[in-house]
């Protein structure tokens, strides 16, 4: 994607040093930081540095590049593993990154380093070129409904970022909408603001921007309003965890959403690259462990102030707050999954269609 004409990726490594995009004071302030160590990965990723599904795994990814380095024996290496998944529990990418570069390290320790690094590379390029594949099937979706409404532009709602920001490039939820505007085909992004953290109004919104997509920011309960008027024709999502039942675990807030399009007829899509499913949980709402934050991201909005980037507090003092990451929609709200592979039924027969190896 670019910023201001110039094309970045969300994580990469150049001259032998890694470097992320640091996103806690986008969109006032564009910062590129560097990781040089797994604690740095460990903390750009508790402290979200870097967030969303792709973009954890590709920082684990990396993360045990660093581990490779860190580490003198096998135990240790493990070790360090487990430090970079116990940062976000919910996200499925983050263990499975790790995993993947563990898998292929202990066949051959001694040559860890160069290893890891491949694995690293790896990772990132196909979380690419996995979102760049589901822009493709997605952009189908929204060209069908374009051509419904006679070329009239296509309002699509979307929760929290799954956009490039959340990826290493192109995103999950934004990928078919960028690729059907490069097409040529109107599109309107209604933008959640996605309380607390506000990764819609401050992530989503700049980056549909940069672009050059129409968006509308709004509060994150006008969504069913507008879906009451008929001014939402879809709504597409990405996720953190997806079961191989089809059960979704996405921004908290995201469940509401599906209610809502499911009340109204409007369908409901999640997008997601393959690494982001869960092969071994069935029942999402039972199983998928669901993050809970600090309350502080309750109590405090962060932003712009007088040229300064600042927190306001919001709530009365000593007011207890409740943060809870994610929330879990079921699979008989989802219309359908979008995946590199293609789009499915939100079910274990279609997700077993497109991954019948997994199954």
């Amino acid at each position: 994607m670019k910023v201001n004409g110039k094309s970045f990726r969300t994580i990469w490594d150049e001259d032998g040093k890694v470097k992320i995009i640091d996103q806690r004071n986008l969109p006032h302030e564009f910062i590129i930081e560097n990781l040089n160590t797994v604690d740095d990965c460990v903390r750009a990723i508790k402290e979200m540095h870097v967030r969303g599904a792709g973009l954890i795994g590709g920082t684990a990814g990396y993360g045990m590049y660093f581990a490779a380095q860190e580490a003198s024996d096998i135990q240790e290496y493990e070790k360090l593993g487990k430090l970079l998944i116990a940062t976000r529990p919910t996200a499925t990418n983050l263990k499975w990154a790790v995993d993947r570069s563990i898998k292929e390290v202990l066949k051959d320790f001694d040559n860890r380093v160069p290893i890891s690094l491949i694995i690293a590379k790896d990772i990132v390029d196909e979380d690419a070129e996995f979102c760049r594949m589901i822009g493709e099937h997605g952009a189908k979706i929204i060209e069908k409904i374009s051509n419904e409404k006679n070329g009239e532009p296509v309002n699509i709602l979307t929760h929290c970022n799954a956009g490039w920001l959340a990826f290493v490039d192109y995103g999950s939820a934004t990928a078919p909408i960028y690729n059907a505007f490069d097409k040529g085909i109107k599109v309107h992004v209604w933008v959640d603001e996605t309380r607390p953290r506000n990764q819609g109004a401050r992530l989503t919104a700049w980056e549909l921007g940069q672009h050059g997509v129409p968006y509308t920011i709004i509060a994150d309960n006008v969504g069913g309003h507008l879906m009451q008027h008929s001014q939402v024709d879809i709504v597409i999502v990405g996720t953190d965890r997806t079961t191989y039942t089809g059960d979704v675990a996405n921004k908290v807030g995201t469940y509401l959403k599906a209610l809502a399009a499911k009340d109204n007829n409007i369908p409901f899509y999640v997008a997601l690259p393959s690494s982001t499913f869960d092969w071994e949980i069935e029942d999402g709402i039972k199983q998928i462990p669901i993050e809970q934050r600090d309350g502080d991201e309750v109590h405090f909005a962060h932003g712009l102030y007088d040229d300064k980037i600042i927190d306001i507090r919001l709530t009365p003092l000593g007011s207890n707050a409740a943060n809870f990451g994610f929330d879990v929609t079921p699979r008989r709200l989802i219309t359908g999954l979008i995946t590199e592979r293609g789009i499915c039924k939100a079910s274990k027969e279609g997700v077993s269609e497109l991954y019948p190896e997994m199954m």
